[in-house]
């Protein structure tokens, strides 16, 4: 390659590169995104040359084109939104052109090498092409014109000395025509925009803005003396890379001042809110406020904010508005120190030199000057803020504050003030450039600068609010702590505005600046941060969080205020994110509690604290820290005598809540009671966390009671002072009801033996006491307390501690009882008088006395009666007498009242009032029989109020319960007699019909006999004939079946009452069904599982095979429930015929029948167990058909040959002797040879899962062929016809996968035709038992070896057979074939173009976007060979995850799931689009998937086929085409009572769902809302159901995402009910159970219905949105109609799965088959 570059620049010539000069300016001018740049631009020009004044007009054509010179009268204002514009003039006065600049102006991106000016890039210039197109520039008598030569891409500028040369003006312009007229910039944000711009520009001081001859604006600018300032120390003064070196910092003011037209205030239709901001203050002194003594200030300085005043009346729009602002700037002088490499790479990119010494400005505005600029702002007339707004400090982080290249640019600083310096920007100068790697350095370096000048000011700010505190602190004479609360308020206010101010919000349009000023502002000093907090300027280590809970008692500890930890989160959490300010810790208050004692109100507030703190932390020792706090805190109380009380030392409280109200405060007290000033705010609960404990009158009496108390004060001695043991007794009495029992024992032992009881005979023991009411003797001590009566709480404690109320009643017993003098009513009497006062001892005494007699005892005179206890007698009352029971001998006077204070004593001592329940259980049995019916009577009477103990299992072996069965009456037991009288029937004892009322319910006879019974008399003796049993089944069946009110009901499960299933499993084994029998036995008994109930089905063989009873309709569902089926089920017929396979076929009367029956196992045979699945594959069960010739006898059978003059033979064989006929042209060579299964999907589908092998797997091919034909046109033209027409029939083939792609087989080298004078196909048959072999010539034949190439060979004797090359072919192509595929593909290869467009086929567009596909594939291939990245195959278009036929999404109403076309009547698919997906042949190797289900039927295949080609088709065409379709349909019409055999199938295969969980719903048929070809075919996983519960017999389930599932079945309730309703009649339509249906509901998406394994489940949300409202009025015609057909379509699927025509032709037969019934529904009023 060297030698030909040498060759070129000998022989070659040069040209130069054009550039297009306009479409360069326009891409300049397209990164020029801000506001104002023809201005931003002109300003930093004119600054660089020394301006110090600048002129903007723009001017109307009027005032351009009259003679400015003209004296005439200056015409009104034009208005500033309106009126248009046709030239901007901008004008300065600084240094003319030199012709160095002249040059440089006309030279785009050579920029200005002076590196002390700004302009870097040399393209500002060009921004007024933004907005003309032949800029004029004059200058110094010279000017410049630019043009666009014959307004082409070419600039030219016609340069020249212009008439004025000469002359004395020095100014220089910019003219500036318009392209297009126009109104002037938004004149209030230009005035703005030019007050931000002239902040930091060095010599622009002075700027004027016309609008015509008016002068709409004018900015001033005067700047005041500068102050040098001492460097905080701990700064670190060079950048992290030494690049940049602060020398000294200085600051000074700036005063703007603006005087603005009315007219451009009225720009603004609203008037924005104005920040609120407290009033100002005058200056406080200070650092920053101490500056302002440099600078004389303007009549708007300490004017005082002013309320928001009535509108004013309107003024001239010329009028002049002046105001003015003042800003502090401060400035950094830095030395830049830059390496030659860097320095190199920095000319390289801004055309100059970097600066060795530059600048850094900050503008900051105080707390005053900030508030006074509020104020003032409010005054601005109609006006949306002030002009100065945008040089405000942006306190809240609103993007305001920009950074200056000397004007603002996009980028925002992230804290409340401006910054300005020598930044390297972008070429559109709106950010600094932080992307270029060394430009990135030079602008990374200097915010360093920033944050350092940052960190300066912050703390020069702060050093002056220290100093305030701390001489307002020492003149209170406090020097460490606070000044007064104004004070610190205002300081605290100072202090959160210097806060705000340096708070780092992200900046924009790069967050990296914020971020780097905020590094810089904490890493450029050594020490931590410094803060105000509540005790005055601290180091932010120093400074812990705001919690009120701690200020009420550390008020010395460093705290940040509310308001600062409020307005300032950004910078606190920035704090504590590096570990300063940090919470307060339990060291802090140890620590502070330790320095300084607390008062009373101090150490309640800390308890408050400590009894706030959440105790059940494992992980933290409580107990040790509370010992701590306790350890630390002293009190120091504020009155009293003042004595320190360490807590540690505190044992005591009295709680005033409490017992403690009654202590008395003025007598001995223990010392280490806690103050009651102090716990009087606890509880209880609270003081006992402190390991205090309540002083109980129990302690205080103890320690009233020791020596040492009494010893110094005999006063307070209760057992010496008669005073003060009457107030000790008076106290204790109070109190006495709320003491523990143990602390009864303590007084009472306190007491025992003390003379400290006040009697008529001085102070006495307890027990030599008496009370006043004892006077049978005269000289007892009588308790005797001055003022204080004797009763209530004090009798109480008195006779406790031993106080006696009467005389021991042993004296009584000796002078009383013993002489005979009182009867027993006398003796009770006295006793009744004393009872009270009797002790629980004495009462044990009297109650196992045997003082009382019997009545009717023995009377003779002289013997001595004998006396019992109390116990042993009864009440004196008359039912008592009845029952012959001892009653007490109570006399006749006075009369027995068993509410008398007598008889309440005597009941007291164990008098009996009721029997008990043993004994009068055993008088229910007694032999008398008055005694037995008044006990009865008696038992059931007091049940349960007198025996509430009664148990029914404790009685259970005693006859007491008067019974009667078919024997008569006699007494049973509990267990043997039931409640119910239709159990005597059943030979059972029932309850007699006298007692039948109340007897069951109170005694606990049961209703029912429990189902263990039952079963075991059904073992023992079953009815003995059928009348006998449809009795007894009967009423079995009421004890089985669940019962509803006439609202459903719910239940957690479905429940069956009586029997369990066990039992009815039990029962199903048992023969308790008679039935007819033979010879000498008439009856024999069955079980239930060996019959099925119900009426014989006469056109079924069932009951040939089965044994079918029917008792009625009450017996039957008894039966049903014990094992009886309606029919045999699948299990069962499978073993039948497994059983006899020849007699079941025989049974079947013929193969139609047979073929029903193997279709119902077809249907149904995932329930078929494992077990039966195995045998039926090993047994000659299912039925094969072979083609055979018509036999002699033929002409008398009835059977009708087919079109061939075929005969079929019929037999049953195994699996592996039957295969699976897929290939036609194989069938047709070895139908005779083979048993073949019946050409149903359905069946053909089931002989392969019992294992029988297909035709194609047992039938080899072998080609012969003579010498090829090199390189024929035949070869090459049916290669090229292959590839043109493949696509095409690709874009109709979708059912099935394919083995190679498109784009693979397009290769040369992967798809060869050959031609060969002669083609022989030899096809071998090699099954188990045969071998048979074929040949025959064919015109064409496919093969491929292995992996490689696929060949297709044509012979030359004939023309080629265009189907023999499709069916070859697609053999390659697909996993799967079927012979309407090949036809199709024959049709597409014979019919020429023309005709194809003709009858349907776009073909055009399918070749173009395959032709497009290909393109694709062929760039991702590249782009996949140059990436680094791996390459992630798309789903393919048959994989789960993606459907071709899916139509794009439809944008549907509200209501969820409006169906286009019912399921009665699918709508004929409309013509689809091509997929892309769906034209090129997937690749062996992309997925390993299974083919898509549903491949379509040649009923489906054949309709589209007839759509597209029936119109012009040639007559045998159409015949051919015909004639195939008709050879693999149905050889007859198939009979009705086989299609109505497959309804009943389909309706029996409708089962109920047995699990709680759904987990999927992979093998699921749905109905979608939205159709894909009038069908409703959905793959692929959806949420997980839950069964919630049961509505009746309804099971309802609800997917995972539902809200609330809990109380779901609460909420719906009522549309539950209805949905059942709806769908319960339906269910008697099909002859369905209402156990096979099923709600369920999910919260989004298009599904409708669902089919799983027979289980139908409807969508309760899509039944809420359509039908339930007409439900509600009443309406359920429509909703029936729907949900019927639904019902219809889901049903279908039990027979078919796919949705093809199949499907669609069974979903008819259904509805037609119950469309009469459903009919009558309709027409009944409940459905109107």
């Amino acid at each position: 390659m060297s030698h030909d570059r040498e060759a070129l620049w000998n022989t070659g010539h040069d040209e130069s590169v054009e550039v297009n000069q306009r479409a360069l300016i326009d891409k300049v001018l397209a990164r020029y995104s801000g506001e104002f740049t023809v201005f931003r631009e002109l300003l930093q020009n004119s600054d660089d040359a020394r301006s110090s004044a600048v002129e903007i007009r723009f001017e109307t054509e009027q005032y351009v084109r009259k003679d400015r010179n003209e004296s005439d009268e200056p015409q009104a204002l034009p208005d500033l939104k309106t009126a248009p514009a046709v030239q901007w003039t901008f004008r300065n006065n600084g240094i003319t052109f030199r012709d160095e600049d002249w040059s440089r102006l006309r030279k785009i991106a050579e920029g200005n090498p002076d590196e002390e000016k700004i302009g870097a890039f040399g393209v500002g210039f060009y921004s007024l092409f933004s907005v003309t197109e032949n800029p004029f520039v004059s200058s110094g008598g010279h000017g410049m014109q630019f043009y666009w030569k014959d307004n082409k891409d070419q600039l030219h500028v016609r340069r020249g000395d212009l008439p004025s040369k000469g002359n004395s003006d020095l100014w220089t312009t910019f003219e500036m025509t318009l392209r297009e007229p126009g109104p002037i910039p938004p004149a209030f944000d230009l005035m703005r925009f030019l007050a931000s711009s002239i902040t930091f520009m060095v010599h622009l001081n002075d700027v004027s803005v016309y609008f015509d001859h008016f002068r709409i604006g004018h900015l001033t600018k005067s700047t005041g003396l500068p102050r040098n300032l001492d460097i905080p120390k701990g700064l670190k003064k060079s950048s992290s890379l030494n690049i940049m070196h602060i020398q000294n910092i200085q600051s000074h003011q700036i005063r703007i001042e603006a005087e603005v037209m009315r007219a451009v205030y009225t720009m603004t239709a609203e008037r924005r809110p104005v920040p609120q901001a407290s009033e100002p203050r005058k200056p406080q002194g200070g650092f920053f406020s101490s500056l302002l003594s440099s600078f004389t200030t303007s009549s708007t300085s300490r004017r005082p904010a002013s309320p928001l005043v009535p509108q004013l009346p309107p003024r001239a729009m010329t009028e002049l508005h002046q105001t003015s602002v003042t800003l502090t700037v401060f400035t950094a002088d830095v030395n830049v120190k830059v390496d030659k490499k860097l320095s190199a790479e920095l000319l390289r990119s801004m055309k100059k030199n970097p600066p060795q010494q530059l600048k850094y400005s900050l503008i900051y505005t105080g707390k005053d000057e900030y508030d006074m600029s509020i104020a003032a702002e409010k005054d601005q007339p109609e006006c949306a803020g002030g002009v100065f707004q945008g040089l405000r400090a942006d306190l809240d982080g609103a993007g305001q504050a920009r950074l200056f290249i000397g004007h603002a640019t996009g980028q925002t600083t992230g804290i409340g003030g401006h910054m300005a310096s020598r930044f390297i920007p972008t070429v559109e100068r709106e950010s600094i450039d932080l992307v270029d790697k060394n430009v990135a350095v030079w602008n990374r370096e200097l915010l360093y600068v920033g944050g350092f000048l940052s960190r300066v000011a912050y703390d020069l700010e702060l050093a002056t609010i220290n100093h305030l505190w701390e001489e307002a602190a020492k003149s209170r004479g406090n020097a460490d702590f606070r000044p007064e609360l104004e004070l610190e308020d205002r300081l605290r206010q100072r202090f959160v505005h210097i806060l705000k101010f340096f708070t780092f919000h992200p900046s924009t349009p790069s967050s990296e600046v914020s971020h780097l000023l905020e590094i810089a502002f904490y890493g450029c000093s050594t020490n931590a941060l410094r803060l105000l907090s509540s005790a005055g300027v601290r180091s932010a280590i120093d400074i812990k969080e705001p919690d009120p809970t701690f200020s009420q008692f550390l008020k010395y500890l460093p705290v940040l205020p509310e308001i600062v930890a409020r307005e300032g989160a950004l910078t606190v959490k920035a704090l504590q994110n590096q570990g300063m300010i940090s919470p307060i810790t339990f060291h802090d208050v140890l620590s502070e509690l330790r320095q300084h004692p607390l008062n009373e109100q101090e150490l309640v507030a800390c308890l408050k604290w400590w009894t706030n703190l959440p105790s059940s932390n494992s992980a933290i020792d409580m107990d040790r820290i509370r010992v701590e706090l306790l350890n630390a805190a002293v009190l120091c109380p504020s009155t009293g005598d003042g004595k320190v009380l360490p807590l540690s030392a505190v044992q005591y409280f009295i709680n005033p809540r409490g017992v403690g109200t009654h202590i008395p405060l003025d007598g001995p007290l223990p010392g280490s009671l806690a103050p009651l000033s102090v716990t009087r705010d606890f509880t209880s609960t609270q003081l006992v966390s402190f390991g205090w404990k309540e002083l109980t009158v129990i302690d205080w009496l103890q320690y009233i009671a020791k020596p040492d108390t009494t010893a110094d004060n005999p006063a307070y001695d209760f057992t010496k002072s008669v005073e003060w043991s009457e107030r000790v007794l008076s106290i204790l009495s109070r109190t006495w009801l709320s003491l523990s029992n143990e602390g009864h024992n303590s007084v009472k032992a306190l007491f025992s033996g003390k003379k400290c009881v006040p009697t008529t005979r001085g102070l006495q023991t307890p027990d030599r006491s008496y009370f006043p009411t004892v006077k049978i003797f005269s000289d007892l001590p009588v308790v005797n307390i001055s003022g204080i009566p004797i009763k209530g709480s004090m009798e109480k404690m008195l006779l406790f501690i031993g106080v006696r109320k009467h005389v021991d009643l042993q004296l009584v017993f000796d002078r009383m009882i013993k002489t005979g003098d009182w009867t027993i009513p006398d003796l009770i009497g006295y006793l009744v008088s004393v009872k009270d006062d009797l002790s629980a001892e004495e009462i044990s005494r009297l109650s196992a006395t045997s003082a009382f007699t019997e009545e009717g005892g023995d009377i003779d005179v002289g013997t001595k009666r004998t006396r019992r206890r109390a116990c042993e007698l009864y009440e004196p009352v008359d039912i008592f007498r009845q029952l012959k029971l001892p009653v007490l001998d109570w006399g006749e006077k006075p009369k027995w009242k068993g509410t008398s204070e007598e008889a309440k004593l005597l009941f007291r001592l164990g008098l009996l009032r009721i029997p008990p329940l043993g004994t009068i259980i055993q008088l229910c049995t007694s032999a008398d029989t008055s005694i037995r019916t008044v006990a009865f009577k008696y038992l059931c009477d007091n049940i349960p109020v007198k025996y509430p103990d009664y148990k029914p299992d404790d009685f259970a072996d005693v006859p007491f319960v008067p019974a009667e069965n078919e024997d008569g009456f006699h007494l049973g037991t509990i267990r043997e007699v039931f409640g119910n009288p239709q159990w005597k029937l059943l030979g059972l004892s029932v309850v007699q019909t006298d007692n039948r009322k109340d007897v069951p319910s109170k005694l606990g006879v049961q209703e029912h006999p429990p189902a263990s019974s039952l079963l075991s008399l059904l073992e023992k003796t079953p009815p003995q004939n059928e009348a006998m049993a449809r009795q007894w089944f009967g009423i079995l069946s009421d004890h089985i079946t669940s019962t509803f009110p006439d609202r459903y009901m719910f239940t957690s499960a479905d429940t069956c009452v009586g029997f369990h299933p066990t039992q009815l499993n039990t029962l199903s084994k048992i023969p308790i069904v008679p039935s007819k029998g033979s010879g000498s036995q008439p009856v024999r008994w069955l079980a239930p599982s060996q019959c099925y109930v119900g009426k014989k089905t006469g056109g079924e063989f069932h009951s040939k095979l089965f044994i079918f009873v029917d008792f009625g309709v009450n017996a039957n569902r008894f039966l049903s429930a014990c094992g009886s089926k309606n029919e045999p089920s699948v299990e069962e017929v499978a073993e039948t015929l497994l059983a006899d396979p020849r007699r079941f076929y025989d049974m079947a009367g013929g193969f139609e029948n047979f073929l029903t029956e193997l279709r119902n196992l077809a249907v149904n045979r995932r329930l078929l167990p494992t077990a039966i699945v195995n045998k039926m594959r090993t047994s000659p069960i299912l039925l094969g058909i072979r083609r055979q010739k018509p036999t002699k006898t033929a002409a008398n059978s009835t059977q009708e040959p087919d079109e061939d003059g075929w005969e079929f033979q019929h037999n049953l064989l195994k699996a592996r002797d039957i295969v699976i006929a897929d290939d036609t042209n194989a069938y047709q060579l070895f139908g005779d040879s083979i048993f073949a299964a019946p050409q149903e999907d359905l069946l053909e589908n089931f002989y392969t899962w019992l294992g029988c092998k297909s035709l194609s797997d047992v039938v080899r091919e072998e080609y012969k062929v003579s010498r090829e034909i090199p390189n024929t046109k035949t070869a090459a033209e049916t290669r090229a016809l292959v590839l043109e027409r493949l696509p095409l029939f690709l874009h109709e083939h979708t059912h099935a996968r394919t083995k190679v792609s498109f784009s693979w087989l397009s290769k040369p080298d992967n798809f060869k035709v050959r031609v060969f004078g002669k083609l022989t196909i030899v096809k071998t048959l090699d099954s188990d038992n045969l071998r048979s072999l074929r040949t025959q010539d064919a015109s064409a034949a496919a093969k491929r070896i292995g992996q490689g190439a696929i060949e297709l060979w044509l012979s030359s004797s004939g023309q080629v057979d265009m189907y023999e090359v499709a069916t070859s072919l697609c053999r390659l192509l697909f996993e799967t074939v079927k012979v309407n595929d090949a036809l199709l593909f024959m049709t597409i290869l014979s019919i020429d173009l023309k005709a194809l467009r003709r009858r349907g086929y776009n073909v055009d567009k399918i070749l173009k976007q395959q032709q497009h596909d290909k393109q694709l594939a062929e760039e991702a291939r590249n782009r996949y060979l140059s990436s680094d990245s791996c390459f992630v195959e798309t789903p393919t278009p048959h994989s789960d995850t993606a459907s071709v036929r899916t139509q794009p999404p439809v944008q549907r109403p509200e209501i969820p799931g409006k169906r286009e076309n019912g399921p009665g009547s699918p709508a004929l698919p409309n013509p689809r689009e091509p997929q892309p997906s769906q034209q090129v042949l997937k690749e062996p190797d992309v997925s390993t998937n299974q083919a898509t289900q549903g491949a379509k039927p040649l009923s489906s295949t054949l309709q589209n086929f007839t759509r597209k080609f029936m119109g012009t088709a040639p007559q045998n065409l159409l015949q051919e085409v015909t004639k195939v379709a008709q050879q693999q349909r149905s050889r007859e019409v198939t009979p009705q009572t086989n299609i109505r055999a497959n309804v009943n199938m389909a309706i029996r295969a409708c089962r109920p769902e047995q699990g709680t969980l759904l987990h999927n719903r992979q093998k699921m048929e749905m109905i979608k809302e939205s159709l894909d070809e009038g069908y409703c075919d959905v793959s692929g996983q959806v949420g997980e159901l839950d069964h919630l519960g049961s509505v009746g017999d309804v099971k309802v389930f609800v997917t995972r995402d539902v809200p609330e599932a809990a109380t779901f079945m609460t909420r719906k309730f009522e549309v539950l009910a209805r949905f059942i309703h709806v769908i319960a009649p339906l269910t008697k339509v099909y002859g369905l159970p209402t156990t096979a249906l099923h709600i369920f509901c999910d919260s989004a998406g298009g599904l409708i219905a669902f089919n799983r394994n027979g289980s139908l489940f409807l969508n309760l949300r899509y039944f809420e949105a359509w039908h339930d409202e007409d439900v509600k009025k009443g309406d359920l015609s429509q909703a029936q109609i729907s949900w019927f057909f639904t019902l219809a379509h889901e049903i279908a699927h039990n027979l078919v799965e796919p949705h093809n025509s199949e499907h669609e032709f069974y979903f008819s037969a259904i509805c037609e088959a119950h469309i009469v019934a459903f009919s009558r529904l309709l027409a009944s009023p409940t459905a109107q």
